[in-house]
C-alpha cells in the first residue's frame, strides 16, 4: 500500500517530485470514491486532501498507521481535529499559499459589483444599448470592509488601498495595538460599524458556531442599501436565503458568492439563484489559480515530507 494517498487535485509535477522520493497513490477523483479512499487509507503515513475530503473520525479508525493529514488549502473544517489529536495525527494546511489568489478575486468582484456592467453583454448582443441603466461607481473613494484581518484579509487591504479606498476591519483577535493596523494603514471597528459604513464587505473567517449565519437578514439591514458583498471564506457564514431576498428587493448592491452552505451546488438548490440581480456565482475558485495551486501543492509537499522524516 502506498505512503502517501492524494485525495484529489494537486500540482501533478508536485506529486511526482514526492512520488520519486516515497511510495505515492495519486487519484484526484478518489474523495469520489469513499470505500476506495477508506482501502487507500487504511495503511498509509500521510493523506494530502482539499476541502472535499472529509477527514472524519470513522475514517481515521481505519488508519492505525497514519500520522500526517496535509491540507492543500487552509480551511480545517472537513478535518475532525479533535479525532486526529487524540490520536496523535498532526494537520498540516498550507497557510498563506493562496492568499493573492483571493485578494485578486475579492479585488476583482468588488470592481464587478460596484461598476455593473458585467452582464451587459447578452442584452449588447441583442442590441440594447442600456449605457443609463449600467451606469456603476468607482472604487476610488469608496470603503472597503474586512470581516477578520488574516493573512488574506491584509492580502485585500494593500490592493484595496492602492486602489483609493480606506480601509475597515474588524477582527478581535487582533489586538488593537498590533502594529500590523499601523503598516496597513487599516482602522479596526466594531462589525456594528463596518457593516453600517463599508461600500463593499470582504469575509475572512472561518466557519465556526460564532460565525454560522453572521451575515444574515438583520446583518443586511444594518448595510448601505448599495453596499456589496463578497464571501470567499466559507459556506455558512452567510445566510443565502437572505442575501438572494435582499438582491430581488433591491435591499443590497450586489453579492459575490465563491463559498456555500452544501457544495457543491446541486441543481435543486443552485435554482433559488436563477435571475437574482447583480449576484455573481463562482465554484469554490477565488484561491485556485495556477500559480496558487503550485504553490499550495508545494507547501503541502514540503510540510508532509518533513513530518515523515521527523517521526520516522
Amino acid at each position: 500500500m502506498a505512503d502517501i494517498v492524494i485525495t484529489e487535485f494537486m500540482d501533478e509535477a508536485i506529486a511526482a517530485e514526492l512520488a520519486a522520493t516515497h511510495d505515492v497513490l495519486y487519484d484526484r477523483n478518489l474523495v469520489d470514491r469513499p470505500a476506495d479512499l477508506a482501502r487507500a487509507a487504511a495503511e498509509c503515513r500521510a493523506l494530502i486532501v482539499r476541502n472535499r475530503t472529509q477527514v472524519t473520525a470513522a475514517l481515521l479508525d481505519g488508519c492505525p498507521t497514519l500520522k500526517v493529514v496535509g491540507r492543500l488549502g487552509v480551511g480545517l473544517e472537513n478535518i475532525d481535529l479533535d479525532a486526529c489529536a487524540a490520536r496523535g495525527i498532526e494537520v498540516l494546511p498550507a497557510r498563506g499559499a493562496n492568499a493573492v489568489s483571493v485578494a485578486e478575486y475579492v479585488i476583482a468582484a468588488t470592481l464587478m459589483l460596484l461598476r455593473g456592467a458585467y452582464g451587459a453583454t447578452g442584452r449588447v448582443i441583442a442590441g440594447e444599448w442600456p449605457r443609463n441603466a449600467l451606469m456603476g461607481r468607482e472604487v476610488a473613494g469608496c470603503t472597503m470592509g474586512l470581516v477578520g484581518f488574516g493573512d488574506i484579509a491584509r492580502q485585500v487591504a494593500t490592493r484595496a488601498a492602492a486602489l483609493g479606498m480606506a480601509v475597515l476591519a474588524h477582527d478581535p483577535f487582533v489586538h488593537a495595538e498590533d502594529p500590523v493596523w499601523r503598516a496597513t494603514r487599516v482602522c479596526p471597528v466594531p462589525l456594528e460599524a463596518l457593516l453600517r459604513q463599508a461600500d463593499a464587505i470582504s469575509l475572512h473567517v472561518p466557519f465556526t458556531a460564532t460565525t454560522r449565519n453572521m451575515i444574515d437578514a438583520a446583518a443586511i439591514a444594518t448595510m448601505k442599501r448599495d453596499a456589496v458583498l463578497i464571501n470567499t471564506a466559507r459556506g455558512g457564514i452567510v445566510d443565502e436565503d437572505a442575501v438572494v431576498a435582499a438582491l430581488r428587493a433591491g435591499r443590497m448592491g450586489g453579492a459575490a458568492l465563491d463559498v456555500f452552505a452544501a457544495e457543491p451546488v446541486d441543481a435543486a438548490s443552485g435554482a433559488r439563484f436563477a435571475g437574482v440581480p447583480n449576484l455573481i456565482l463562482t465554484p469554490h475558485i477565488a484561491g485556485v489559480t495556477n500559480e496558487s495551486n503550485r504553490w499550495t501543492s508545494v507547501l503541502t509537499a514540503n510540510n508532509v515530507r518533513r513530518a515523515l522524516e521527523r517521526l520516522r
